[in-house]
């Protein structure tokens, strides 16, 4: 859900996910580059603390995120992403040299706590300064702002339903007004 028991969005707005990543690109370089790719994927947290050399394929400009929430392992999905993400991970990170060791390796606790960190940096309001919220921003961007297909969101965030995917219309605020305005040429 976008919404909490009281109504308040539980995603960031454009202007807060272009501060939050602004703030991950002033950052040590394996915050910046983790920050960066939760930013540009949707992907869970979890589903890139377990990224490996091996994921990044540079020849499509995709991250291959392996999903973790189905049932079962080895359900992959590819999502595109800018060159200069897949840059920064080369020159940070050293990609080639251990293909199949996790990218950074931190736990869960540690991970959300720089992805606050930056949050704060980017002064995003407590409420939603959340890493979830990073993930309901990429939908929010997709089909709010950028009118990406719902089945193309559906397979970057990896959804098994169309109909989880499709909460992402409801956007508030600006976003809201920006798809309303559509109609009013």
């Amino acid at each position: 859900m976008l919404f909490d028991k009281s109504g308040n969005r539980k995603y960031l707005t454009s202007a807060e996910r272009k501060a939050f990543m602004d703030a991950a690109r002033r950052a040590e370089p394996e915050v910046e580059t983790f920050c960066l790719t939760l930013a540009y994927t949707g992907a869970r947290i979890s589903e890139v603390l377990a990224l490996a050399p091996a994921r990044i394929d540079t020849a499509a400009q995709a991250i291959v995120i392996e999903c973790l929430k189905k049932r079962g392992r080895g359900i992959y999905r590819a999502v595109p992403v800018p060159t200069e993400l897949l840059a920064r991970l080369e020159v940070v990170h050293g990609l080639s040299a251990s293909p199949n060791e996790r990218i950074w390796p931190w736990g869960r606790t540690t991970a959300w706590l720089r992805v606050k960190e930056i949050m704060r940096d980017a002064n995003i309001a407590s409420s939603w300064a959340m890493p979830k919220a990073l993930r309901h921003a990429f939908g929010v961007a997709g089909v709010a702002d950028a009118s990406v297909p719902l089945n193309m969101m559906q397979k970057w965030l990896g959804h098994s339903r169309i109909e989880t995917t499709a909460i992402y219309a409801n956007a508030v605020g600006t976003e809201e007004r920006a798809i309303a305005a559509r109609m009013w040429v």
